[in-house]
C-alpha cells in the first residue's frame, strides 16, 4: 500500500514551543495530528564543538505534498538558527487510518 504520506521530525527546545507549533500546523491543516514526546537528551555537533541539550521531539502526520508549507511554517515560528525537519516516508499503514489521516489535511 503506497501512499504520499509522511512523518515529519521537529525537534524544540521547549514543551511550550513545540506546542505552538503543532497548533499553529493543525489550524492550517498541514498536519493531521502531533505526538511531543520529552524531554529527550540530545548530543550534537554546533559551532565546533560538542554539545548536548534537553529537547521536545514532536512526530507530524502530513502528506509528502504540504511539506514545503509546514517547513516554512517550523522555520518562522521555530527559535532554532537551524532547526531540525526531517521527513520519514509511511509505507504502510492501516487504510481506516489512512483514510483519517487524508480527511484532516488541507486538499492539495
Amino acid at each position: 500500500m503506497e501512499n504520499a504520506y509522511i512523518v515529519v521530525m521537529v525537534t524544540t527546545d521547549s514543551k511550550q514551543e513545540a506546542e505552538k507549533i503543532v497548533q499553529r500546523l493543525l489550524n492550517e491543516r498541514l498536519i493531521a495530528c502531533a505526538n511531543i514526546i520529552g524531554p529527550v537528551s540530545s548530543l550534537f555537533h554546533w559551532s565546533g564543538k560538542m554539545e548536548k541539550a534537553e529537547e521536545y521531539l514532536i512526530f507530524m502526520k502530513s502528506h509528502k505534498d504540504l511539506f514545503e508549507k509546514l517547513a516554512e511554517t517550523v522555520k518562522a515560528l521555530h527559535s532554532y538558527e537551524v532547526p531540525e525537519i526531517l521527513v520519514l516516508p509511511i509505507v504502510k499503514g492501516s487504510k481506516a487510518y489512512l483514510d483519517w489521516l487524508g480527511s484532516c489535511l488541507a486538499r492539495t
